[in-house]
């Protein structure tokens, strides 16, 4: 088996891209820069704004709750229906003077501070009050040192062009009514359940097909020695064993490269950048799909023959006849998910390309030893804290949930990670996780798999089931620590790397082979011509 140079180029540009375990948006942000002091100490808070044109439903609003006020209803069927009414000044720096019997108020951002347009509002007598925004993005509504925030109604801050809508309908003495809600985030969603199995069962299904294919690699060299053929020194001479093995240099460039890598798409984030890492991903897409797809097919007997056979392509080389059969179908299902990549399944073939492209990254690149591996988990488990937490302090974002999002870019997010819609959240979004909180950790999980089944160590006795449930463990902590955090963005690797390494590095000590794990990676063989002899001495 060749490298697929393909797949190789993705790798890299996969482990640099690991987003975060993270939701599609947080409800509540709570902001240690905004002044806070009593009666002005609310988190912000999205706010749902849901209307009614004439009686009949119509558009969702999504607005945000000011720092001052109280605190919304968090269920639809608690919020009021009530009719909206136009200021009159529109800034609602003064008295209105149209009389307000219990309705929301729909005002002008600008010529005073939010605490004095909420302040006449109540006089007025209007039950809450909905701010304008003079620009698309929401704005935090704070209020001053000297302000008066005894304030009994709720203000909510709405995007320019729904407001504008809303003020168009009222202006042309349409009657709309809307209600004001912030409903709370389940603390578990089933979504997170299904992104655990699936992150999981992928290291799974390649671990075994790693381990499978070093085993049977040994059983051929094993072959070979026996008959002293002077074909396997012409191999081992110049031939391609068909993996990339990482060394501890590697591993250290890789922080260097991928924090550079990563600057540069938090920079050049736009709508034309994601065009091209959708471009990229599609290769790596097309390059999984096929390979797994070609491994899978070749284990049955009726598709073994066109694997085994072989036709010599342009610029390609040797191509097996089923994996000539299988290539178009494969750049159809990625091109279709490109195209279509916008609607509400797609993320089902997302997942798709995914999961294919790392078990396929996960069958070439391989760590050699435990130390290589330390050296690997240790630097990304450094490079995912900077870039999550620390470098806020120098961009006053996290850079790594940033570029996750897509942010600037129109796109929902990038596309090297999996997702899973969140199915019972009010509020939609999705959970996901980045590819390189599976590879990485995969890579040693896979490596304690290989060494199991060639040291001859049963499942018990080994380190695969011990790894495997370590890394299990990690991410289920990974998200709990998530809902703690109100869904903000998580580094996984923050708390994977412990559990897993923690774990094999302790047994290994425990049980002795933290030496031969630590530098040869694989257990000493005996030479088949020495256990020839050793039989025909005791015949």
């Amino acid at each position: 088996m060749e490298i697929n140079r393909g797949v190789f180029i993705v790798v890299i540009l996969v482990v640099v891209l690991s987003a975060k375990l993270g939701s599609a948006g947080d409800i509540v942000h709570q902001d240690n820069v905004a002044p806070k002091r009593p009666g002005c100490a609310n988190n912000f808070v999205l706010v749902k704004v849901p209307t009614w044109i004439e009686g009949v439903e119509d558009n969702e609003y999504v607005g945000v709750g000011a720092r001052f006020g109280p605190t919304l209803e968090s269920k639809e069927k608690h919020a009021n229906h009530t009719r909206l009414a136009l200021a009159d000044p529109p800034d609602c720096c003064r008295k209105p003077r149209n009389k307000l019997t219990g309705e929301v108020i729909l005002v002008h951002r600008g010529n005073c501070s939010f605490t004095v347009k909420t302040n006449v509002a109540e006089e007025a007598g209007a039950s809450a009050i909905l701010i304008i925004n003079n620009q698309t993005e929401l704005f935090k509504m704070v209020c001053e040192s000297d302000a008066d925030v005894n304030i009994k109604i709720p203000a909510v801050m709405l995007p320019q062009d729904a407001g504008s809508r809303l003020e168009k309908y009222i202006s042309n003495n349409t009657m709309v009514s809307v209600a004001l809600y912030s409903p709370k985030r389940p603390a578990i969603d089933i979504a997170e359940v299904f992104l655990w199995l699936m992150a999981v069962g992928t290291i799974l299904c390649a671990s075994y097909w790693s381990a499978w294919t070093a085993r049977e690699v040994a059983i051929e060299q094993d072959k070979l020695l026996k008959d002293a053929s002077q074909e396997f020194l012409q191999v081992g001479a110049s031939g391609s064993s068909g993996f990339v093995d990482i060394n501890t240099a590697s591993a250290v460039l890789f922080v260097v490269i991928a924090s550079c890598f990563l600057v540069m798409l938090y920079k050049l984030m736009s709508f034309w950048f994601v065009e091209v890492l959708v471009v990229l991903f599609c290769i790596g897409g097309v390059e999984g799909l096929q390979t797994c797809l070609v491994a899978f097919l070749a284990c049955f007997r009726w598709f073994r023959r066109f694997a085994e056979s072989f036709i010599k392509v342009p610029f390609f080389g040797a191509v097996s006849h089923l994996t000539l059969a299988v290539c178009p179908f494969c750049i159809a299902f990625t091109v279709l998910w490109a195209v279509y990549r916008r609607i509400s399944f797609a993320w089902i073939g997302q997942d798709i390309l995914g999961i294919a492209l790392i078990i396929t990254v996960l069958q070439i690149v391989r760590v050699p030893n435990l130390k290589v591996g330390t050296v690997l988990l240790g630097c990304a488990f450094l490079y995912d804290i900077f870039w999550v937490f620390v470098s806020k302090w120098w961009f006053h974002e996290s850079v790594m949930i940033v570029v996750a999002r897509g942010d600037k870019s129109g796109e929902d997010g990038i596309p090297m990670l999996l997702k899973i819609p969140r199915m019972f959240d009010p509020w939609g979004g999705y959970s996901v996780i980045g590819f390189g909180d599976i590879i990485l950790p995969g890579l040693v999980v896979a490596f304690s798999l290989r060494y199991d089944w060639l040291a001859k160590k049963n499942l018990r006795a080994g380190y695969f089931v011990w790894a495997m449930t370590a890394y299990g463990v990690g991410l289920l902590v990974t998200y709990v620590a998530l809902n703690l955090m109100d869904g903000h963005g998580q580094p996984a690797l923050l708390y994977i790397v412990p559990f897993t390494l923690g774990t094999f590095i302790t047994l290994g000590k425990k049980r002795g082979d933290l030496e031969t794990l630590w530098t040869r990676g694989e257990p000493e063989r005996p030479c088949p011509h020495m256990q020839l002899q050793s039989l025909q001495q005791k015949e």
